[in-house]
């Protein structure tokens, strides 16, 4: 480090020396505390050399002043007006081959000397006042006799201004899309604050340029400019906030974070230059100007950070402000190729619509009641039902022999309008539940650290989930075998030979063996496709609410004349209310159908198990060997529905209850006390845990909450 300093020229705009300064600087293996000590020593050196010290100042300015600054406060850390594929785009090709680089502009300057991804985590590993420490031994360097001045400050203050120009457009740009304007369309019926904002400061950066000519003493303070801001900010929660009505898109919430980090660093920036306070320095963010009034010669040198006199009003809160943002910027430039960065920025708003609107699907799926419990056993019934000949369907496509592509999708096929038929009667496929029932427990886990939830009703709703779900899984299961094995004794009966013959009905049998086959991963892989199916439901809702889907159907002129306008106002809403449930089956049957062939094509162990197919199949095969099963078979293949089902719905309600809780930055550590309140409501009604309260008990209850909810 010594030997850094010492071969250190004041008049050089090299960044090699402070590329090796800061190596010096950077710990192995990020380790914090070995990175405060370094930075510690590197200040007592510069204590004890003042020639050092002011060397490194004048080095530090001569390559601030051969620099562009206004990019790195206008662009780093805020995402391009190009959108969010293109910028996806490009950081995956960043990753393989980053751009070049020029080093006129101090960003790229900045991406020479902090090249590696964790900088920024050591850097924010060094207390601030360290890092204080440091820039006051630089900036009040005592300079020699001949020192010169600088234009360091000036550049600075005008890279900070123009900055502020910058992001001003850029946020009246992207606050004056149609995208905003489909979303919230009340803001054509006034002045938008996008368009003032720009405006203020366009009257704003005039006045401070008078005053830097010495026309005026001070411009005035950017109070009105701040309430312009306000309101963007409150136009952007309106929009965030009937994207749960009308839907949203990833183009939408790509434009709402570019709004919403413009805004964020233009106040950064407009703190950081106001001067409405007496004594306080016009230039204050990162790089920024450091007074020492006592140098004689001294006109303004620019370090990494504000270090104003301690003695003046607000130095600390903005000497805070100007290293919290160099922070802030180094660290958005270590992470401005990541992908993931970008994913989590621009995913959630369409993820939190996503699971909400499955939340409202989810809350089809539980019962209140037993007269609840038995519609949802009806509907599962009827599901069964359907199982039963799907199962049939697919025996039948497996004899045509078809390339396997084919066959492939023939399978799909014939799951994908099953389970749309299934949808279409309001029957439930049982297994479809988790990922729909899980979103409604998080919609009600609304505390982020679990202290402001009401457990007693969480226990209570947990407690509807699982006994709707098992209820559900009866009804598939009781009525998918008998169906089953109907069909195959009609089958044989007809035709004078069985569905399948006795290989066939031992590798079906084989296919549910939990302990001697991967049966239970394939079922995992099937929890994880119901959980995917989920999303997918979720998405199309949004869709269809964020396109006006009801509204394009009902705009079709030959759709009115094959249908009528009455019929075709009735298919509109319907599409309008069940394109997520359609969509989502659609899917989940390609999903289920071509598993098994890719699997085969890429030489992996991929197949499915669905235990209501699974249940099908064991009927079928019972048949098939004229009931001449040992208890032994019998016990294995019971075993092996009950194990898939399990699998089938552990996994797909993990799934959709974790990615629920991630949408909506939740992060609920306390299940203890939810386990708790469980056990308590199973103890004081066992009868009721399991089956449901009686359906007099929710009828009184009724009014009970109506007076609860009055008061």
């Amino acid at each position: 480090m010594l030997a850094i300093l010492e071969r250190i020229d004041p008049h050089s705009d090299r960044i090699d020396l402070l590329v090796e300064l800061v190596c010096s600087l950077r710990p192995k293996r990020g380790d914090g505390g070995q990175a405060r000590a370094n930075v510690r020593t590197l200040t007592q050196l510069l204590k004890g050399n003042p020639q050092q010290a002011w060397a490194l100042r004048s080095y530090i300015v001569t390559l601030l002043e051969n620099r562009r600054h206004t990019s790195l406060y206008s662009d780093v850390g805020i995402l391009s007006n190009d959108g969010f594929f293109t910028e996806l785009k490009r950081r995956i090709a960043y990753r393989v081959l980053p751009p070049a680089l020029d080093d006129i502009y101090l960003s790229d300057a900045l991406a020479g000397v902090l090249y590696a991804e964790d900088d920024h985590a050591w850097i924010r590993a060094v207390p601030d006042a360290d890092w204080l420490a440091l820039f006051d031994v630089v900036a009040y360097a005592p300079p020699p006799t001949d020192a010169k001045s600088d234009r360091a400050r000036y550049v600075t203050l005008t890279g900070v201004l123009d900055a502020i120009r910058t992001l001003s457009c850029r946020i009246c740009a992207l606050g004056l899309e149609p995208l905003l304007v489909h979303s919230y369309s009340e803001i054509e019926d006034f002045d938008s604050p996008f368009l003032m904002q720009n405006i203020e400061v366009n009257q704003y950066l005039d006045a401070y340029a008078r005053h830097l000519d010495g026309v005026m003493e001070r411009p005035d303070d950017p109070r009105h400019l701040l309430v312009m801001l306000d309101q963007c900010d409150e136009v952007v929660a309106k929009i965030r906030r009937n994207s749960l009505s009308v839907g949203t898109s990833v183009a939408l919430t790509y434009v709402l974070v570019a709004i919403t980090q413009s805004i964020a660093r233009l106040r950064k920036l407009l703190f950081l230059v106001d001067t409405s306070e007496a004594a306080v320095p016009p230039t204050v963010t990162a790089p920024i100007a450091l007074e020492a009034p006592d140098s004689p010669g001294y006109s303004g040198t620019m370090l990494p950070a504000t270090v104003p006199q301690p003695a003046q009003p607000h130095v600390s809160e903005r000497r805070a402000a100007a290293l919290a943002l160099a922070q802030e910027l180094i660290e958005a430039h270590n992470t401005k190729y990541q992908v993931g960065g970008l994913f989590r920025q621009n995913i959630h708003l369409l993820a939190r619509n996503v699971t909400e609107n499955a939340s409202r699907t989810g809350e089809h799926y539980i019962a209140e009641s037993r007269a609840g419990l038995r519609g949802m056993f009806g509907a599962s019934a009827g599901a069964g039902f359907i199982v039963g000949f799907m199962a049939m369907f697919k025996i039948l496509l497996s004899y045509l022999r078809a390339a396997p592509l084919v066959e492939s999708f023939l399978f799909s096929m014939n799951y994908s309008f099953g389970f749309m038929l299934v949808h279409m009667l309001h029957w439930t496929i049982a297994t479809k539940q988790p990922a729909m029932t899980a979103q409604r427990i998080a919609a009600g886990l609304h505390s982020r650290d679990g202290r402001g939830i009401d457990f007693d009703s969480m226990a209570e709703l947990v407690n509807k989930v699982f006994r709707t779900q098992i209820v559900s899984v009866l009804g598939n299961v009781v009525v998918a075998f008998p169906t089953a094995l109907l069909i195959a004794i009609a089958f044989q009966q007809m035709m004078g030979r069985h569905l399948v013959n006795v290989d066939k009905a031992h590798h079906l049998l084989h296919d549910i063996d939990p302990f001697h086959t991967p049966a239970l991963f394939y079922a995992a892989i099937a929890g994880v496709w119901l959980f995917v199916a989920g999303l997918i439901s979720g998405y199309y809702d949004n869709k269809a609410l964020y396109t006006r889907m009801g509204q394009r159907v009902r705009q079709l002129r030959w759709l009115r004349w094959l249908l009528g306008t009455e019929r075709r106002a009735r298919l509109s809403v319907y599409i309008e209310n069940n394109l997520g449930g359609l969509m989502g089956n659609f899917f989940f049957g390609i999903l289920l159908g071509t598993t098994g062939t890719v699997g085969y094509l890429l030489g992996l162990p991929l197949d499915i198990r669905h235990v209501t197919f699974s249940t099908a199949n064991f009927a079928t095969a019972l048949v098939a060997l004229d009931y001449q099963m040992s208890w032994q078979m019998i016990a294995n293949a019971t075993a092996g529905v009950a194990l898939i089902g399990a699998v089938n719905l552990l996994v797909s309600f993990n799934l959709a209850l974790w990615v629920a809780l991630r949408a909506r930055n939740i992060r609920f550590t306390r299940s203890i006390l939810l386990m708790r309140a469980l056990g308590r409501r199973f103890l004081h009604a066992p009868l009721d845990f399991l089956f449901g309260p009686r359906d007099i008990d929710v009828v009184d209850a009724a009014p009970e909450a109506q007076r609860g909810h009055a008061k």
